[in-house]
């Protein structure tokens, strides 16, 4: 069983920024994150799948996500951020790529961490 640690949840006002870590126990091919907000499904924000970076739409050249060369932590870093990023943001850990690297099936999860942005 994988086990993933998050931290760096919190409040900041509009057009501030965040930092998340994702610290898993051991390493992941994919790793990334999702986040939820009530009463909708939850949604891919950014991945990384080996070399590669994937980000949703919403959040492209503001948000980036990486991680270290042990594959086993995953940050997001979180710029300009505005009251529609908030949500329950939850790291994703597997050794597979998914139907699509937004796919939240089959994915170990972290137990989630709150970020509320303010207007």
């Amino acid at each position: 069983q994988v086990q993933l640690v998050e931290s760096g949840g919190g409040s900041v006002q509009a057009g501030g920024s965040l930092r998340l870590a994702c610290a898993a126990s051991v390493p992941g091919d994919y790793m990334g994150w999702f986040r939820q907000t009530p009463g909708k499904e939850r949604e891919g924000v950014a991945a990384v799948w080996k070399e590669a970076h994937y980000y949703a739409p919403s959040i492209i050249r503001r948000f980036t996500v990486f991680r270290d060369s042990t594959k086993k932590t995953v940050y997001l870093d979180m710029d300009n951020m505005k009251p529609e990023d908030t949500g329950t943001y939850y790291c994703a850990h597997s050794h597979h790529f998914g139907r699509d690297w937004d796919d939240s099936s089959d994915r170990n999860w972290g137990q989630g961490t709150q970020v509320t942005v303010s207007s």
